[in-house]
């Protein structure tokens, strides 16, 4: 990451309110200019959390999507709107990014992570925040994010309910022990049909922002080094009752 990139007067004035702040400062506000940020997915949870990073000044931000905009999607997917319906999803989030934010650069990956292409498209990228909605997309994304050791903001959405936390399995914590892998909060992938999707189950379109405006603050908080970022702690929100909880996990052997 190159922390050397300087803000120029128009950015000093749009970021002001961060570098008021001590525990971000201007040099934290540089670090958020210096970053390269993946989301994969540009939908419920990928559209707070892309247009939060984008506001907040990320240097780069990569977009991982194979999909286009369609009616059903708009309830939650506030990134996107009724002209763009059709259009490709990295496009139009490339769209209202740059109305956002001028000095963002998008990298749009208009392609479906595989196998195949994960390491690739990881290995030039800072940080990855997974706005998946598949189980198959999430064990693929923690484990190449482990094996390039590059820090993960995951969270998933149902119904009502939400959940995030951050995975950094590369890492010890101040014991010298193993930090968590997102398999040792989900060993394997649930059988196929036993959890429904969000178009069979449904899901209220702000609960959405709710998790993925999380997701953006713990990407700002590894960023710049601010806070306590949810290593091994699972955050869960119950919509209905708002209330938050919180699950401390630990890796379960080597």
């Amino acid at each position: 990451m190159d922390e050397t990139r300087s803000l120029d007067a128009s950015e000093l004035e749009r970021y002001a309110r961060h570098i008021v702040l001590g525990e971000i400062g201007g040099s934290g506000q540089q670090k958020l200019k210096a970053a390269r940020v993946l989301v994969v997915g540009a939908g419920g949870l990928g559209s707070p959390v892309l247009s939060y990073l984008a506001a907040a000044g990320i240097g780069m931000l990569g977009i991982v999507d194979n999909d286009t905009v369609s009616l059903s999607n708009l309830q939650r997917q506030i990134l996107h709107d009724t002209d763009h319906i059709g259009m490709a999803k990295t496009a139009s989030a490339a769209r209202a990014l740059h109305r956002l934010n001028p000095h963002v650069r998008v990298i749009e990956h208009e392609t479906r992570l595989t196998a195949d292409n994960a390491i690739d498209i990881l290995t030039a990228y800072d940080l990855v925040v997974d706005g998946s909605d598949n189980f198959a997309t999430r064990y693929l994304l923690a484990d190449t994010a482990e094996r390039l050791e590059i820090p993960l903001v995951t969270a998933a959405v149902g119904r009502f309910d939400g959940s995030v936390t951050v995975l950094t399995p590369y890492g010890q914590d101040r014991e010298g022990n193993p930090l968590p892998r997102f398999r040792d909060l989900f060993p394997e992938a649930p059988p196929p049909g036993l959890v429904p999707s969000c178009a069979e189950a449904g899901v209220v379109g702000a609960l959405t922002g709710v998790i993925g405006t999380l997701q953006a603050m713990e990407v700002i908080k590894l960023l710049t080094g601010a806070g306590e970022p949810l290593i091994g702690r699972l955050l869960l929100y119950d919509g209905l009752a708002a209330r938050f909880d919180t699950i401390r996990y630990r890796r379960k052997g080597g």
